[in-house]
């Protein structure tokens, strides 16, 4: 369908984002050249310190959360695009017992090709007793997982992952990142609720929109509908009181929801001081605008009291 296209176009342009902001010195990533071809398109300092706050502030979290769990956990990157998370967690010794990866088809297929033809990126798959399954649009290894699913689709959803052999007792991370904004309420509060209620030891990290009530917001979303992208869930990114009650009504023990430009603040000083010394910046004011229109949230429930209550950015 066409809105289904227009929206894994907005996984393009993030993940080429991300690596111009690499090449840029922001953060260190030695697998995002690998999987992401370099774009055409220069990025100004404020998009590139706004992918910065989002991708330290997801693994700050997810580190914390493997961390707690001492790798006996699982990670399920919903609408994952070819994002490197598991090759950067496994650099670090940080793998959890399983890392899922769920997206459409057409986009799982281009990752397939990708970890196939690029030997730093099969290579990290490769364990001494399990055997690397790759097809056209699904790969299977030891610890790594890549599926074509609908996750609006519960039934398939669950299918894939039982597939993967993931654990609902072993504590369980779920990320999204601008993913739920694009899906039905109804679908949304489906997906939040049969996790809540078949994962007893679970977190939920969420990237997406937030106070979108405004004139910005207006513009944002105008500019997305132009690209035929348009935003069923953005109800739930009304306020971070929303964004919270997304989760709350469903099921989900405690959440919490942080505007990007707070999330930048709390990151490590000596290190926003760098990035900051990368690229001079003009209007401080866009900034913090475009960075209060973003937040992260992180919802939990932790079943075996592991003290999923203490993480938390920075």
């Amino acid at each position: 369908m066409a809105c289904e296209d227009a929206i894994m176009a907005t996984n393009d342009d993030a993940a080429q984002c991300k690596r111009f902001a690499v090449e840029k010195g922001y953060w260190v990533d030695p697998y995002i050249s690998l999987l992401v071809p370099k774009g055409k398109s220069i990025h100004a300092p404020e998009i590139n310190r706004g992918y910065y706050a989002r991708v330290m502030g997801i693994r700050n979290l997810i580190q914390k959360f493997v961390e707690i769990t001492q790798k006996e956990c699982q990670i399920v990157s919903l609408g994952a695009g070819f994002d490197t998370t598991y090759w950067c967690l496994k650099d670090k010794g940080l793998n959890p017992k399983r890392y899922v990866e769920v997206d459409f088809p057409a986009v799982t297929s281009r990752k397939c090709q990708q970890i196939k033809s690029k030997k730093a990126l099969l290579d990290k798959l490769v364990t001494e007793d399990e055997d690397i399954m790759v097809s056209a649009y699904e790969v299977h290894a030891g610890d790594y997982h890549l599926v074509s699913a609908d996750i609006r689709n519960i039934e398939e959803f669950e299918a894939k992952l039982a597939a993967c052999g993931i654990d609902k007792s072993l504590a369980t991370l779920f990320i999204a990142e601008c993913v739920l904004v694009y899906i039905e309420t109804k679908f949304t509060n489906q997906l939040l609720k049969w996790i809540s209620q078949h994962f007893p030891t679970t977190m939920f990290i969420n990237y997406e929109q937030v106070n979108m009530g405004d004139k910005f917001g207006q513009v944002m979303m105008d500019n997305l509908k132009a690209r035929e992208c348009f935003l069923h869930g953005v109800s739930a990114c009304a306020s971070l009181e929303t964004q919270k009650a997304r989760f709350l009504s469903q099921g989900w023990t405690e959440a919490t929801a942080m505007e990007m430009i707070n999330v930048y603040k709390l990151l490590p000083h000596a290190d926003l001081h760098r990035i900051e010394r990368l690229e001079f910046l003009d209007e401080r004011e866009l900034l913090e605008q475009l960075y209060s229109h973003y937040c992260l949230v992180w919802a939990f429930q932790d079943g075996a009291g592991v003290g999923l209550q203490t993480i938390a950015v920075g």
